[in-house]
């Protein structure tokens, strides 16, 4: 039987290549697993903005899902960009009796430059149909304030708004704190809460840079297929942190704006 771990991403398709479908599927293989991808929708996009989305039927999300689903041996999902109501219900629906393993969702809500990836009134639809499905998250700091209604400034805000997030049914916590508290820090904080109680924080050094776009995707990409070869969630964000900071570290320089990350810097760089 083959042994290659199998991963799934469930996004949307960035013309741009470096956030969505293609960041994953990038990730994922630098990391040695084989990705599968369910497009949820196109965007026109590229590093100074976001020009056009189109919305990928529900008809051919389901066909896309069952695909995948009758023929491989899906490790982990991950879950990104949905977009509307309809489609986080369409795609919670297909996940509702765990035909894959680990789920990890990362609530994709705006791009870079700060153009909505998903509708207002499709919040609600996330927080009452994908939570409980979820056995880890990745929200930034405003996604975090935006699925709890906790206004975030200091570590005890996040606190409670993990605590928040567990209490809709998800297992394990990540907010990134990119964003950060402190515009002026050099560490770059992500806080994680771990369904067993265990919480921690994992810390490196902050680089400032404009070409940070994709940095949720590629992040939870790792995260996700690091967790299909078996690693404990603590050693996945590990790694998935280390990732990251190396893809931000050495930067490609590409486009005039929000410049992708650099997915094989980990690679060449770190490991």
């Amino acid at each position: 039987m083959n042994n290659i771990p199998q991963v799934l991403t469930i996004a949307g398709s960035d013309s741009g290549g470096g956030a969505g479908i293609q960041a994953d599927l990038k990730t994922f293989q630098m990391q040695r697993v084989f990705g599968t991808s369910v497009l949820t929708a196109v965007t026109a996009q590229n590093t100074l903005g976001v020009l056009d989305i189109h919305m990928i039927p529900l008809k051919t999300i389901r066909s896309q899902l069952q695909a995948v689903k009758n023929d491989f041996n899906i490790a982990s999902v991950k879950i990104g960009m949905l977009g509307t109501a309809e489609i986080i219900e369409c795609v919670a629906e297909c996940l509702k009796d765990r035909p894959f393993g680990n789920v990890v969702l990362d609530p994709v809500m705006f791009a870079k430059g700060g153009a909505p990836l998903l509708q207002p009134q499709a919040v609600s639809a996330l927080i009452d149909h994908l939570l409980p499905l979820a056995d880890v998250i990745t929200p930034n700091l405003p996604e975090t304030e935006a699925l709890t209604g906790v206004v975030i400034y200091d570590e005890m805000s996040i606190k409670k708004a993990a605590k928040s997030l567990q209490m809709r049914g998800v297992r394990n916590v990540i907010i990134k704190g990119g964003h950060s508290l402190n515009s002026q820090s050099e560490q770059c904080q992500d806080w994680i809460f771990l369904d067993d109680g265990r919480d921690f924080v994992l810390a490196r050094p902050r680089f400032h840079t404009p070409h940070t776009h994709g940095t949720g995707c590629t992040f939870s990409a790792c995260l996700t297929a690091e967790l299909a070869k078996g690693k404990t969630l603590q050693s996945a964000v590990e790694i998935a942190k280390d990732f990251i900071t190396a893809a931000i570290s050495h930067p490609l320089n590409i486009g005039h704006g929000h410049g992708p990350t650099n997915h094989w810097a980990y690679h060449d760089f770190v490991n």
